[in-house]
């Protein structure tokens, strides 16, 4: 046996001296330890060369020389490179490359991830300074990436290619999160669910996800809690509210623990209604790990919200017309409005590692949501041409009139979810499957109603009685299960070509409310060139669908009074889409500097529409699938470092999305802005980087609008594009060498920043919804009500 061996051995030594090649092998890692994918390993001044796979292995053959020097190279690492003496035998080198970048606190460099698919990933650390009118989201960085659009700062909701807010779907630590149903306004929002504080990685993708991802249309946002290696924590203070949190790890056990308070009360009061605005949202998370056993882990995440919101209008006044035609709206204001949001959810997930390439999993969650939503409110209003004062009573009066508001709103949900998942990875292929079941309960009570007068006259005027102009009622419970699984494989091969990316899974769903069963087939291919590697092409498609929740099955009818109500449709069928993107990138340096190029074009194919009509962020969907539709764009945008050390973008995104309803009317989807732009940009001194500077901007195009009450068959009208620049100026007091505060016991603490916030810099009026009137010969006028205005914010921010 020996023998036979040992004969094998010399047959092979003598034709690896035939083939005059050796071998040399390794890994390439990154400073703490993480293998390092898509490392471009050469011999210098030879065409020998390849890249890295997945767990940060190469492999490559060279002639035998004296000495043979390595280079290492990866877009956001420091260059590396590796002399070997007297190659003349197969070697194994291990490297370590470390991140490039410039010591800026906040600031860091994140260009250094290939996008091999429709996934790009979003740096968390950027949301601590940025100017958020909504206080700090993850989504107010998210709006700045090409294709995502918002028009409410009030908001944390986003259209993304044309889609509507219920098409993006949000993912924390591979759990689907929720948010309130009744929700009208941006002012009643609170906070997202998403804690920046707590958030370690953040994915996104605006289309073309994997299977793996749930049934939706439009987007995936995909979150991961940090599992802390040592004591850390933040404390933060603003106009806007406070948040804090801690983390730390003792061996087998990690926690990370976040407390959230929000009040807009300084922001509503730009607003043109002046009144006594009182929003307290609190929210309180907690993410834990405890690792049981070798190779098993228990995770619970937790969250408890509370969002109240109290509204007492005094009087409003707004100019609107145009510029040879101003007219003034003055209100006087009875009452008060009463919101209160609270939701709960819990969720735990066992984990198991057989070995390093295996995970399986268990994961349970539930969600539970209490709302109310009640208001009274009496206007009197004056609409008029204004005199050279402005004043709308001074001038020519047009009309005059009042209006009661009225609702009584009450809603509960309750989702259950359990689930299996799984991976497998082997060589070039990552195998992962899942399947879920999930529980619901949804029920409503609503009654609303609103009473107007015109000049004497109820409106609508009749002779018979006296009627309301609008009202709504509904007492509906729904109940069902949903049951879904998918299985998806990536898989990643080299050829003479250059690295290919496949994904390639199916995902099945079933909801025993409407019986339908939908299958969703998704596929993507990534291709680096090995004649250029910085070049990146994708190309992703696939069948997706948006299955109903509880808005999207209620129907407006009418009972035998004429009164409107609010009916359950059990036929209605999901939503589908069918996509299809194709992008690239091109990175490139510049005096050191990482910079990159990515554009995607895409076409989305609709149909089984269910149209819906968007009154600020209230979504009221006309509970038939009675439309076919289509969007179709391109996404630009320039990433890089334009200031040394730091990541800056600027996003363009031209689009067309058009629907057709009942065959016959053709309009505009509702998030349809035509175009949009968006620029995140950061700054310091130079020589001097205590003092940062942080500027987001956006402007999208006009959207269209309806009356209240009317769908898409009866008009439509458009609102005036968004326009809107915040800026932030940032002070470290300490935790930088030279700090002016870098002494005693603040010496402790990791960064310590005094920052001012310009919200809206240049006062520019951007309209949220319209107000609208109706006279008694039934003529309307749409009167804007504009978002917020000018706003200073002080911020504190200490991090130990």
């Amino acid at each position: 046996m020996n023998r036979v061996l040992a004969a094998a051995l010399l047959v092979l030594s003598s034709l690896a001296e035939v083939s005059g090649q050796i071998r040399i092998t390794g890994y390439v890692h990154d400073g703490d330890g993480n293998p390092l994918e898509l490392v471009v390993v050469q011999v210098r001044n030879t065409m020998s060369g390849t890249i890295t796979d997945d767990k940060g292995y190469y492999a490559l053959s060279a002639a035998p020389a004296d000495s043979l020097t390595l280079l290492y190279t990866c877009l956001g690492y420091n260059k590396a490179e590796r002399i070997v003496p007297s190659a003349r035998q197969d070697i194994r080198l291990n490297v370590q490359m470390n991140v490039t970048s410039i010591s800026l606190g906040e600031i860091s460099v994140t260009a250094a991830r290939r996008q091999v698919n429709s996934m790009e990933y979003v740096d968390a650390d950027k949301v601590r300074l940025i100017p958020d009118p909504s206080g700090g989201s993850i989504e107010s960085l998210v709006v700045t990436y090409a294709g995502v659009s918002s028009s409410n700062e009030l908001s944390s909701q986003y259209s993304v290619r044309g889609g509507s807010y219920d098409e993006n779907i949000v993912y924390v630590n591979g759990l689907e999160v929720f948010r309130p149903l009744l929700i009208r306004s941006g002012q009643q929002e609170g906070l997202s669910f998403v804690n920046p504080d707590l958030t370690q990685s953040v994915g996104f993708a605006a289309g073309g996800f994997e299977a793996r991802y749930g049934d939706k249309m439009s987007s995936v946002l995909d979150i991961t809690y940090k599992k802390p290696k040592a004591l850390e924590g933040s404390v933060a203070a603003s106009l806007l509210g406070a948040n804090a949190y801690v983390g730390s790890s003792s061996g087998k056990f990690t926690q990370v623990t976040g407390l959230r308070y929000k009040t807009s009360r300084s922001l509503l009061g730009t607003l043109d209604t002046r009144a006594e605005y009182d929003p307290v949202f609190i929210d309180m998370q907690t993410y834990m790990t405890y690792a049981i056993a070798p190779g098993w882990e228990v995770n619970f995440l937790g969250n408890i919200a509370s969002n109240k919101f109290r509204f007492v209008p005094h009087n409003r006044t707004t100019s609107f017309g145009t510029e040879n035609n101003i007219m003034n709206l003055d209100v006087s204001f009875a009452g008060q409005e009463k919101d209160n949001f609270s939701t709960l959810f819990g969720a735990v997930t066992i984990k198991y590692n057989p070995s390093a390439s295996v995970e399986t999993g268990l994961q349970f969650s539930a969600f539970n949501s209490s709302e109310e939503e009640s208001y009274d409110i009496t206007g009197s209003y004056l609409i008029g041409q204004t005199d050279e004062a402005g004043s709308a009573s001074a001038g020519v009066p047009i009309e005059l009139g009042l209006y009661h508001e009225h609702a009584r709103n009450r809603l509960s949900a309750g989702i259950i979810n359990a689930g299996h998942y799984g991976s497998v990875r082997s060589g070039g292929n990552s195998l992962q499957w899942g399947a879920t079941f999930q529980a619901e309960r949804v029920s409503d009570r609503i009654n609303e109603w609103e009473m107007r007068d015109s000049a004497g006259y109820s409106l609508p005027h009749r002779e018979d009685g006296v009627y309301v102009v609008s009202n709504l009622y509904s007492n509906n419970s729904v109940s069902g299960a949903r049951l879904s699984a998918y299985v998806q494989d990536v898989f990643k091969f080299r050829s003479r070509q250059g690295l290919f990316t496949l994904t390639a899974g199916v995902r099945g769903s079933y909801w025993t409310y409407n019986n339908e069963f939908i299958f969703s087939p998704r596929a993507s291919v990534g291709f680096i060139p090995n004649f250029n590697q910085n070049l990146t092409f994708r190309l992703a498609s696939g069948i997706y669908y948006q299955p109903p929740f509880y808005k999207e099955l209620r129907r407006t009818g009418q009972d035998a009074a004429g009164n409107n109500i609010i009916e359950l449709n059990k036929d209605l069928l999901s939503q589908r889409s069918f996509h299809l993107i194709a992008g690239g990138d091109y990175a490139f340096k510049v005096y050191d500097r990482n910079f990159k190029v990515s554009a995607e074009l895409y076409y989305k194919n609709l149909d089984r529409l269910n149209p819906y009509t968007v009154d600020n962020v209230k979504i009221r969907y006309y509970g038939e699938n009675c439309a076919t539709g289509y969007a179709a764009g391109i996404d630009m945008k320039f990433f890089g470092e334009f200031v040394p050390g730091t990541d800056s973008w600027f996003s363009l995104s031209l689009m067309k999305a058009e629907q057709v309803i009942r065959g016959q009317t053709k309009a505009p989807l509702p998030n349809n802005p035509g175009y949009s732009m968006s620029l995140f940009f950061q700054d310091y001194f130079p020589g001097y980087d205590r003092i940062q500077l942080n500027l987001r901007g956006i402007l999208s195009g006009r959207l269209p609008v309806t009356a209240p009450g009317r769908g898409y068959e009866s008009g439509y009208y458009e609102t005036t594009p968004y326009r809107r620049v915040d800026i932030g100026m940032s002070y470290r007091l300490t935790g930088a060498p030279g700090s002016v505060m870098s002494r005693g016991i603040l010496r402790e603490l990791k960064n310590v920043w005094i920052g001012l916030d310009v919200f809206n810099l240049f006062d520019i009026p951007n309209a949220g919804s319209y107000f609208w009137i109706t006279d008694v010969h039934d003529r309307q006028f749409a009167v804007p009500n504009y978002l917020t205005g000018r706003q200073f914010n002080l911020r504190l921010i200490a991090e130990f």
